[in-house]
């Protein structure tokens, strides 16, 4: 939802799921295309393989994203799993960022707040930021430094 250009030779564009115009009623137009099909939690990535990553996972909590507009477009965390499933991401995330590499780390405050969250990950945020009128949703960048 915040890429300018999906489609640019640099950007790779990952989600675990594909759908086509049509599967939400209420944006008839509205696609998910990532360029590959992936979990964010088991990625096929070399180590070291990016210098820019980019990391926006559901924010929503759900046994299932099937219904509601926000669940079928944004997707879901499984109720029972969203700590590990968390944790496992950002060491996946980790793990394909080269040394002095950054990590962009987006979190909206739909469920849990950013201080529940960050106590799974095994870095600190260098800084960040809140946006929105409402002030829920969150930027952090990490860096990993050798």
């Amino acid at each position: 939802m915040f890429w300018f250009d999906k489609h640019h030779p640099n950007a790779l564009y990952i989600d675990n799921r594909k759908e086509l115009s049509g599967f939400v009623a209420i944006r008839p137009n509205k696609t998910i295309e990532p360029d590959e099909i992936q979990d964010f939690r088991n990625m096929p990535y070399e180590d070291g393989a990016f210098k820019l990553v980019v990391w926006d996972p559901p924010h929503i909590l759900r046994r299932n994203a099937s219904g509601k507009y926000l669940t079928r477009v944004y997707g879901v965390l499984h109720t029972d799993t969203w700590k590990e499933d968390l944790r496992k991401g950002f060491s996946e995330c980790w793990r394909v960022l080269a040394e002095d590499g950054v990590l962009i780390f987006k979190w909206a405050e739909t469920d849990r707040k950013l201080k529940d969250i960050l106590p799974l990950f095994s870095a600190k945020p260098l800084f960040g930021n809140r946006t929105t009128s409402n002030g829920r949703t969150h930027w952090l960048c990490f860096m990993k430094i050798k």
